[in-house]
C-alpha cells in the first residue's frame, strides 16, 4: 500500500499515475519553454524568512476575509479549467471540498457575455473574476504534441460551441483561436460593470501600469497572475512583482496572487509582501485526480496546517502581526550590498 502524501507536493506522482498522460500533460504543462512555470515555484524559493522570537503563539488566527467574505485562511481555490478531466464529479468535488473548508472557490469565466453574468447573479455567486490575458491562447506544446481533446462543455450548452474542426491538431488550440476575443480591451471592463452590481476583478495583473488602470476602471481587486505560466513564457514570476502591484494600487483594492504556492511559507511570504490572499491551482487538481472530493481538502488542509506554524515559527499569531520585514528578497540583498 503506498504511503499517504506529507506534502501538497507528493499529490503530483500520484496524479501522473491516476491519469492518461493527455490529461496530465494538460494540467502540468506550461508554455513554451517552461521558464516561467518553472521560475512561479523557484521564486518563493530565493525569498527567506526573518522570524521573531519569544513571542507567545499559543493561539494562531489564520482568519481574514476577501471583499467583506469571512474565509478561515488566506488560501483560495484559483479558476482553472475543465475539472472532469481529473474526476468525473468535476468542478462539484472541488466546490463542495472548498466549503467544507471553508475557503472561497474561484470560477473561471473565460467568455464574458451577459448571459453567463446573469446565471452567476441568479446562482449567489459574490463576484465576478475577469480573466485578462488571453487574447490567444499561449503555445502550450504538451497538449500541440498529445493533440489534446476537449470534452463537451456541459456548463455552457446552448451559446458556446467547442465542436471545431483541429485539423488533426489540438482541438483545444482549435477551440480557443474560435472563441477567444482579441479585441478584449479596458473598455470591455467598463462593459461589464455595466451590466452587473456584484464585484469585479482582474485576473492577469502583473505590472504597476495595469495595476493602476485597474484602479481606474473601478475593479474590485487584482490578481497578480500569469495564467499559471501557460500563456506568456519569460512573463515574470508572480511572488515577483507583487510588490510593484501593491504599491500601485495604494491600499484601494485587494491583491491577491495565484501561481507557484506549494508550501505554508509560500503563503507566509505572499502576505509579508502585501498580498491579501493567495489562489492554489496545480495541486487542486492533483488532489483531486489522486483522491477526489477528499483529496482536494486534504491539500487545502496540509497549506492551511503548514501556514499556521509558520506563522508560529515566524512569532506571527494573526495575519496583521505578518509584514514586510518579516521577509528577505534577491533586491533585498543585492540593496544591502550597495
Amino acid at each position: 500500500m503506498a504511503s499517504e502524501p506529507v506534502n501538497v507536493s507528493e499529490f503530483e506522482a500520484l496524479a501522473k499515475k491516476a491519469l492518461p498522460k493527455m490529461y496530465f500533460d494538460f494540467y502540468a504543462g506550461g508554455a513554451e519553454d517552461e521558464y516561467t512555470l518553472k521560475d512561479n515555484e523557484e521564486a518563493y524559493q530565493r525569498i527567506t524568512i526573518r522570524p521573531r522570537v519569544l513571542v507567545d503563539v499559543s493561539r494562531i488566527d489564520t482568519s481574514t476575509s476577501i471583499l467583506g467574505y469571512p474565509i478561515s485562511s488566506p488560501i483560495m481555490v484559483a479558476p482553472s479549467a475543465l475539472h472532469q478531466l481529473a474526476n468525473p464529479e468535476g468542478e462539484l468535488a472541488t466546490a463542495r471540498a472548498s466549503a467544507a473548508s471553508n475557503t472561497i472557490m474561484v470560477y473561471r469565466g473565460r467568455h464574458i457575455a451577459a448571459n453567463l453574468v446573469e446565471r452567476a447573479e441568479r446562482s449567489g455567486y459574490k463576484a465576478i473574476v475577469l480573466t485578462v490575458d488571453c487574447p490567444r491562447l499561449g503555445r502550450r506544446e504538451a497538449d500541440i504534441r498529445n493533440r489534446m481533446i476537449v470534452p463537451k462543455l456541459k456548463n455552457v450548452e446552448g451559446f458556446v460551441s467547442n465542436d471545431v474542426d483541429a485539423g488533426g491538431g489540438s482541438n483545444l488550440e482549435a477551440y480557443a483561436n474560435s472563441t477567444f476575443d482579441p479585441t478584449l480591451s479596458w473598455k470591455d471592463v467598463a462593459w461589464l460593470k455595466s451590466i452587473t452590481s456584484l464585484p469585479i476583478l482582474l485576473k492577469g495583473i502583473l505590472t504597476h501600469e495595469d495595476a493602476l488602470k485597474a484602479v481606474e476602471v473601478g475593479a474590485a481587486g487584482v490578481i497578480v497572475s500569469n495564467h499559471g505560466a501557460r500563456q506568456l513564457d519569460y512573463s515574470p514570476a508572480t511572488i515577483t512583482v507583487v510588490e510593484e502591484v501593491v504599491r500601485a494600487v495604494k491600499g484601494k483594492i485587494p491583491v491577491i496572487v495565484d501561481g507557484g504556492v506549494r508550501r505554508g511559507t509560500d503563503v507566509f511570504k505572499a502576505l509579508a509582501l502585501g498580498a491579501q490572499a493567495v489562489l492554489v491551482g496545480r495541486p487542486i487538481i492533483y488532489g483531486l485526480a489522486a483522491k477526489g472530493e477528499q483529496g482536494v481538502k486534504q491539500v487545502i488542509q496540509m497549506l492551511k496546517d503548514e501556514f499556521e506554524l509558520t506563522m508560529a515559527l515566524a512569532g506571527c499569531t494573526s495575519l496583521k502581526d505578518i509584514t514586510r520585514s518579516h521577509v528577505r528578497t534577491d533586491r533585498d540583498r543585492f540593496q544591502s550590498m550597495l
